[in-house]
């Protein structure tokens, strides 16, 4: 069964506590300061055996100009109005203000089910505010502490009929796809069946992660604006591009710790981490009229240090009066940088206007496929081979160090294991030697690349 529950309310009611509880995990920041939530975040739900989409907004607020509030609450009116069913949050220790009674009469003219929460319901104090929730006209309230789990039972009763509602709507389209399929028809089996790509997208503040990801959508999904550090949550969300599933992560702009002084922003930097940690692919946008700062070399460093793959995406390229200058002096100083991983992908692209969208794909997908690449243990070492016969390792306190046999233990990234006969006398300069000849004749461009080197002899050898 799947039907789609939106959490909303005023700022500070307790909304991403709630959206925490009922995933079962700490993925939406939570902070005792208002309007920590901007973008809507999705998950999947629960309730002992009902599951469900959960759909975390931004706090309502009675605004209507351009301002960063206004386009919150833009947001939060589209959760609700797709949704199948809205639970219209208070806090109960509070009880009901004018702002809760302003947007309980906007709900009521839309066809969207509604039911209140009255949240921090853990003591008598709430008593008097869960009593006010009626007056709002939405039905009788269901009172439950999202910090403490306690009312869930209270909201699985409630969000009963729209579970069932789901399990018919399910029963009916199976019964359809039968007769469909009795009826000699063939279903499309041409979609791809294999795991979503992670992608995230990740960069400095202001640089037009969100725009990206909106366009790469085709709706304006993700909030956007002049100003910087909009996004604060790691916000995941579902997209297929030609038949391949993605799931794209938009991330929070990342700073120089020293400049982060504010908790949130804190967290969200620690969000934008996690997001990396659990990325196949990590897409860092630049801005072409400020490219390649310290902190952007330091979040590729850290990119490349987790194994992940990386493309190199140069926003706002229709601003940049030298193309080719530019371009050849971003070329030089990845490869100054970044030996560990040379060959980066770099895609020029304005987010604005979607120029370069598809060439971002291309790399996004070809470097993935590097990044998952496998070679034969048969081909690396008749690779081996014809290495050691035209340049073999130097001399190590007057005894030549035998590289004995390679394999590829795994991937993601590629990782090649060398079985030496003295593991501490191969020097560095000959492990990056063997490095860059992978690279070169096995074409592993772009994604970073680990050599263990491990003293012993060939493991696959007849020890007869």
């Amino acid at each position: 069964m799947h039907f789609t529950v939106a959490i909303i309310g005023r700022p500070n009611v307790g909304k991403s506590t709630l959206f925490n509880r009922l995933v079962g995990k700490r993925t939406a920041i939570v902070d005792d300061t208002p309007g920590v939530t901007r973008d809507r975040r999705e998950g999947n739900g629960s309730i002992a055996d009902m599951t469900f989409t959960v759909i975390d907004t931004a706090g309502l607020e009675d605004v209507h100009d351009d301002s960063l509030e206004s386009r919150m609450r833009q947001q939060t009116e589209t959760a609700f109005l797709e949704a199948d069913v809205a639970l219209m949050m208070i806090d109960a220790r509070v009880g009901v203000t004018p702002v809760d009674e302003h947007f309980a009469g906007w709900l009521r003219r839309h066809k969207t089910p509604i039911i209140v929460v009255a949240n921090k319901c853990e003591g008598r104090a709430a008593q008097s505010g869960l009593m006010e929730a009626y007056s709002l006209g939405l039905g009788e309230p269901v009172a439950l502490s999202a910090e403490h789990g306690e009312g869930l039972g209270e909201l699985y009763d409630a969000l009963r009929p729209f579970m069932e509602a789901a399990e018919a709507n399910e029963a009916r389209i199976a019964f359809e796809a039968e007769k469909l399929s009795d009826s000699g028809e063939e279903a499309d089996d041409d979609k791809i069946m294999t795991h979503p790509l992670q992608m995230a997208i990740v960069g400095r503040p202001n640089v037009g992660k969100s725009t990206l990801i909106n366009k790469l959508l085709g709706e304006e999904r993700m909030l956007t604006g002049p100003e910087a550090g909009i996004t604060r949550d790691s916000i995941t969300i579902p997209w297929t591009y030609q038949g391949r599933e993605f799931r794209l992560i938009d991330t929070a702009g990342l700073r120089r710790r020293a400049k982060v002084t504010e908790k949130i922003e804190a967290l969200s930097g620690a969000e934008t981490r996690r997001a990396i940690d659990f990325a196949q692919v990590v897409v860092m946008v630049l801005d072409a009229s400020d490219m390649l700062e310290k902190q952007d070399l330091t979040i590729a460093r850290n990119v490349i240090d987790e194994g992940r793959a990386l493309v190199i995406a140069v926003n706002k390229w229709d601003t940049v009066k030298n193309p080719k200058e530019s371009l050849d002096k971003l070329h030089d100083r990845l490869q100054a940088s970044f030996a560990q991983a040379r060959g980066i992908p770099i895609v020029t692209l304005s987010a604005k206007t979607g120029r370069g969208l598809d060439k971002l794909m291309e790399a996004v997908l070809d470097v993935f496929e590097v990044w998952n690449r496998r070679i034969s243990t048969a081909k690396l070492n008749r690779w081996l081979e014809e290495i050691m016969a035209h340049h073999p390792p130097p001399l190590v306190s007057g005894r030549r160090v035998k590289v004995r046999y390679i394999t590829q233990p795994k991937t993601r990234p590629p990782t090649f294991a060398l079985f030496v006969s003295h593991a501490k006398g191969l020097p560095e300069s000959y492990e990056r030697y063997l490095a860059n000849a992978l690279r070169e004749d096995f074409e592993l461009w772009g994604v970073p690349l680990r050599i263990l080197v491990r003293k012993g002899h060939n493991p696959f050898a007849d020890k007869s």
